[in-house]
């Protein structure tokens, strides 16, 4: 580079830092958007800085938590390669900031180059003299900034200096507490800072490790369309099965006009429900209850009492109208309007959504459209609400998504938004950096062993994971996957138990998934009789339920720390493509899952575990407890042997405990 073209890149008659940071982790995009952690979180940074020669190197990572205005430090330390990492803990929700600085510290290379020379047996009087000045120049800078170390820098400059016996002056040159004080005064003129000054949008632990159970209250009342009150007696039972969000599809007033019969038939008889994804009638739109359910206080009363057995409610907020919403009245600019003056209604050909009119997100008055959007969210929270499911966030522009999602957490931290997005990957995560703290996956449809081990390693153990945030759901209201049609009780099982613990978010459509309905509507993968277009009424306490098994899984989540984590997922090697061993790890809490992926046959296989991600040594012996059936066994070593009878319980889930040995040299588990 020319030497005018540097004077004009840097500004200054200084010449430019000679450190380097190339790279910093986690960096989305290159600072774009945010990477993503939940308050209490250990975040590790990485950075890839380095430097010209043999200079000692000093780098800090900076962080300032939401709301300060001062930057906290941590040095980095180095680990090999011009690697450096450091960590700070998310204190607070909203938007946290980080950056690293570095530079060449002139000190501590001096001080090393005199150690190199003492050792060999240089004369060292003209060494001891520059580094008298070194400490003088950071007795300046103590004084300035108030350290309060400049009068004992000062002494031990002249110490240096000074007539002593040459070893006393050496002992001091290289004491810790020379080092020690230096080190609090460093010369930063020189320092390097990172380009981009990262964000990092930190949650509460719900956006993190949740468990989902989604209910149509209208179809709560024993046959007749279902109220809040109807619904509140079901919470004790969503509460016992252990779920930590009860999530509602849509409690609006619905359409009228192209209103939806059974199984979407475009006809509709005088005692039809319609779909609640139509939204919006003559008693109001999207901040209004169907009146059928009750009131607003009906839906507070709902809402109490269901905070009172920890549960949070999840609202599902579709951004569209019925014909009959008072918006397409009030604001019939935020609509496509067609030529011959009708407005545009919803279709995925060949299907037609006359019910349905989406917004003109690009409309003119657009600015207004995006508010009254915004305000939504805002009216729920204003109710209590904090989690929101989102219905097809794919279809409307990633730039109003950025804008409102920011906008409600800015006033609401707490607010817990899912993406139902089942679309292109990168349009998933696409909404994940717009701010959306979970997503759906394609979980639904991953069955094999290669696909399933294949697809959480990109969600987990690529940069993916420092945004987007699966959950996982066996099927929805919407999907209906082929292979829960034929698999009976054994595949409800093992895809539950997949999904609860392969991922730290799963969710249920219940009661359907647990009374294991399993009867498509000819044609498409949907149920038939589907819940979205009329009322059903639900056995609950059927003998044949999956209920018993979701509890004792959701307790085993609950008790095992390490069925919240997503990162430590690891795969283990069998002799058996039909079954699938994985583990994770958090702390002392260690879980094994060992899954026949075959819903109608015994699979025998051989372990190869990998004992390192299991925290064993190699001649370790320890047990495994299955937390299913209650069996535990002793296993000594990487190979062990399984058998899985799908018809009694296609899976495992092992505690791993691990033998050790106490002082008085009695064994016990750790």
């Amino acid at each position: 580079m020319p030497a005018a073209d540097v004077h004009d890149k840097h500004h200054s008659e200084d010449p430019p830092p000679r450190v380097v940071i190339l790279a910093v982790r986690p960096e989305v995009d290159g600072g774009r958007y945010p990477a993503k952690r939940v308050v209490g979180d250990t975040v590790d940074v990485e950075v890839d800085l380095t430097s010209d020669g043999h200079d000692v190197v000093r780098a800090m990572l900076l962080h300032r938590p939401p709301g300060d205005a001062v930057w906290h430090e941590v040095e980095l330390r180095a680990v090999g390669n011009d690697t450096w990492r450091a960590s700070f803990v998310a204190t607070a929700l909203g938007r946290h900031h980080y950056t690293v600085t570095g530079w060449v510290d002139a000190f501590a290379t001096w001080r090393h180059g005199l150690e190199r020379k003492v050792q060999v047996g240089t004369d060292v009087s003209v060494e001891l003299l520059e580094g008298a000045l070194l400490v003088d120049a950071a007795a300046l800078r103590a004084e300035r900034s108030g350290l309060g170390t400049a009068a004992m820098l000062r002494d031990l400059a002249g110490v240096l200096r000074s007539a002593e016996p040459m070893e006393s002056r050496i002992a001091t040159a290289l004491s810790a507490t020379l080092a020690d004080t230096m080190a609090r005064a460093p010369d930063r003129t020189h320092a390097a800072r990172y380009r981009h000054e990262l964000e990092l949008h930190v949650e509460r632990p719900l956006a993190a490790t949740s468990s989902w159970y989604e209910l149509f209250p209208r179809s709560t009342g024993d046959g007749r369309h279902g109220t809040f009150r109807d619904a509140e007696r079901w919470l004790e039972y969503v509460a016992d099965l252990g779920f930590d969000i009860l999530y509602l599809p849509p409690i609006h007033p619905i359409g009228l006009a192209f209103r939806k019969g059974p199984d979407n038939s475009p006809t509709s008889g005088p005692e039809d429900v319609g779909s609640p994804w139509a939204i919006g009638a003559a008693e109001g739109g999207h901040t209004s209850v169907h009146p059928q359910l009750g009131t607003l206080d009906d839906f507070d009363h709902f809402f109490a009492a269901a905070r009172s057995r920890g549960l949070d409610v999840a609202l599902d907020i579709a951004f569209q109208c019925s014909p009959d919403h008072p918006w397409v009245r009030e604001h019939p600019q935020w609509f496509k309007q067609r030529p011959d003056g009708t407005i545009q209604y919803a279709e995925n050909p060949p299907k037609k959504y006359q019910d349905v009119y989406p917004f003109d997100f690009e409309c003119a008055d657009w600015r207004n459209l995006w508010a009254a959007l915004r305000d939504v969210f805002l009216f729920w929270c204003d109710r209590g609400v904090r989690v929101f499911r989102v219905d097809n966030p794919h279809t409307k522009p990633i730039p109003f998504w950025e804008w409102c999602l920011r906008e409600v957490q800015a006033r609401v931290p707490e607010t817990v938004f899912l993406s139902e997005a089942f679309t292109r990957p990168k349009l998933m995560y696409a909404l994940a950096k717009s701010g959306f703290s979970q997503g759906y996956t394609y979980f639904t449809w991953r069955t094999t062993k290669w696909e399933l081990e294949n697809y959480l390693t990109e969600l987990v153990h690529s940069p993916v994971a420092d945004f987007y945030r699966p959950n996982f759901w066996p099927t929805t209201p919407d999907i209906f996957p082929e292979h829960l049609v034929y698999g009976g009780h054994a595949i409800f099982t093992q895809r539950l138990i997949l999904a609860a613990t392969l991922g730290a978010n799963y969710g249920i459509y219940g009661p359907s998934f647990e009374l294991m309905e399993n009867v498509q509507r000819a044609g498409v993968e949907e149920l038939a009789r589907n819940e979205k277009y009329q009322l059903r009424s639900w056995d609950i306490m059927r003998p044949s339920s999956l209920r018993h098994v979701i509890a004792r899984l959701n307790r085993i989540r609950r008790a095992h720390p390490a069925l919240h984590d997503l990162r430590s997922l690891h795969f283990h090697r069998t002799d058996n493509e039909l079954v699938m061993a994985y583990s994770k790890r958090r702390g002392d809490s260690i879980v094994l899952v060992v899954v026949n992926l075959d819903a109608h046959h015994t699979h025998r296989a051989w372990l190869d575990l990998d004992l390192a991600a299991l925290g064993v040594q190699p001649e370790q012996t320890f047990q495994v407890h299955d937390l299913l059936s209650g069996a535990r066994y002793s296993w000594r070593g990487p190979r062990n042997f399984v058998e899985l009878v799908p018809d009694e319980m296609p899976a495992h889930i092992f505690e791993v405990r691990r033998f050790a040995r106490s002082e008085n040299q009695f064994e016990y588990f750790l």
